[in-house]
């Protein structure tokens, strides 16, 4: 059958489907009805329109053209890390996310490492100018990350002291060219998403201000970014990001695509029933590939409370295998342009967080901000109100707060601490504390087992 049947039928307009819509509610308020207000402060319609676009979409720059499959690892032996990257890569991992707290022999680590092949970043909790200048490092695909003001975040604290730890990541940038920027710990402590984007461009300023005098220094600036649950929210979320920082780069002449590595959160991740972590990790990389993620990087369902295992780590490697190669969520590019809910969707939250933005600059930028506990108290609001939707069962959790399996038993199961540490001391700054959901439900089972 070759005949275009849509010839048969004219064209509709969105002011008559508004229209019929509000015939069909035979009095009732549209706006009350059908219009509902996210916690983002997004309005959401009931159906979107070719016409609502007649400036046509904004194109996303630094879009890539498709993306990889990442796996954690931890290097704390250094053979071990070895070993568990080359199991990694010869099972479908296409890029190794090292975290390491001090230096180690990269000689040991990169041995047999297909190192032209595959993409290697290096998160780096220690500052060392020094050991960034390994030759081993000078390799197209790796990348070393340096985060000094996300540590400062988390910490409460500087390494050394704030000119002394710019001074050394200015001579680490000096020999990457790059500048990492995690923003994981604003999604993971409760932060809204339009906090979030509004938070990372405030944190990538406060390095671009500083290295504004030298943009031959900055020539990638790669964002980590934690995926929450709220499907197209979230794919309108990396979308937002890209615009975002390709308006802030523009600024200072430098290149405006972005490389963004995506992890799915911690925040809504459960200990009870924890194989339902498996749906949330799913449906949070799927968002994640069609926002335009570069790299993606799963977590096991386990971790909470399991240290690392083969078993976990593999399910979760497969989970990105089986949508890369049998669900084909690697077959087109860009699969979310030209969807008018997500368009709307990505230039409202750019929009309204690039108004927090400029309110940060005005009043010092991020980390006067941080200084003066503001970052910290818009978090914890927000956190507040999310929690509350949790503990009145308005945000649902499934098999936590909702139709839990009341004969689950996890007390003997822990290997590791699945709650927040404190650790009363002195810092500079109140750290941003990254608790989940589910904690304070999931204690008071542990104590009643």
């Amino acid at each position: 059958m070759t005949n275009n049947l849509f010839e048969d039928f004219t064209s509709v307009s969105s002011k008559e489907w508004k229209q019929k819509i509000q015939a069909d509610l035979k009095g009732a308020d549209y706006n009350e009805n059908l219009i509902w207000k996210s916690p983002e402060g997004i309005h959401v319609k009931p159906f979107y329109h070719r016409d609502e676009f007649l400036e046509g979409f904004t194109p996303i720059p630094g879009q890539p053209e498709g993306w990889n499959i990442g796996q954690f690892i931890f290097i704390d032996d250094v053979e071990v890390a070895n070993k568990l990257a080359q199991d990694a890569l010869q099972r479908g991992a296409e890029a190794i996310y090292f975290t390491a707290e001090k230096e180690f022999n990269t000689d040991t680590l990169f041995k047999n490492l297909p190192v032209e092949n595959h993409i290697f970043y290096f998160d780096l909790k220690f500052l060392s100018p020094e050991f960034c200048k390994n030759p081993a490092f000078a390799k197209a695909n790796v990348f070393l990350l340096n985060d000094i003001i996300n540590h400062h975040t988390k910490d409460g604290n500087w390494y050394n002291t704030l000119k002394e730890d710019f001074n050394q990541l200015e001579r680490i940038c000096t020999k990457t060219k790059a500048l990492s920027v995690d923003t994981t710990a604003y999604q993971n402590s409760g932060a809204t998403i339009i906090q979030q984007l509004a938070y990372a461009l405030a944190h990538c300023n406060e390095y671009l201000n500083v290295f504004a005098s030298k943009p031959e220094t900055i020539q990638k600036t790669i964002f980590k970014v934690a995926q929450g649950s709220n499907y197209f929210f979230e794919i309108a979320k990396i979308r937002a990001l890209r615009l975002l920082y390709a308006s802030l780069a523009k600024e200072y002449n430098i290149t405006t695509a972005c490389h963004i590595v995506v992890t799915p959160s911690n925040r809504n991740k459960t200990l009870y029933d924890y194989n339902v972590n498996m749906l949330r990790t799913t449906t949070e990389c799927m968002s994640a590939v069609l926002g335009g993620a570069d790299t993606i990087c799963n977590i096991p369902y386990d971790s909470l409370y399991h240290k690392s295992n083969e078993f976990g780590e593999r399910i979760s490697r497969n989970q990105l295998l089986i949508l890369k190669h049998e669900s084909y969520f690697d077959s087109v590019t860009n699969a979310s342009d030209g969807s008018f809910y997500i368009e709307s969707l990505t230039t409202q939250l750019a929009e309204k967080a690039l108004e927090i933005f400029k309110d940060i600059e005005k009043a010092g930028g991020f980390l006067a901000q941080l200084k003066e506990g503001t970052i910290q108290k818009k978090i914890k609001e927000s956190a507040a109100k999310e929690q509350k939707a949790f503990d009145d069962g308005e945000k649902v959790l499934l098999g936590t707060n909702k139709h839990p399996n009341k004969e689950d038993r996890m007390k003997h199961d822990l290997e590791l601490y699945p709650f927040v540490k404190t650790k009363p001391r002195k810092t500079l700054i109140e750290p941003i504390i990254e608790r989940r959901l589910a904690e304070k439900l999931e204690q008071e089972r542990l104590d009643n087992e």
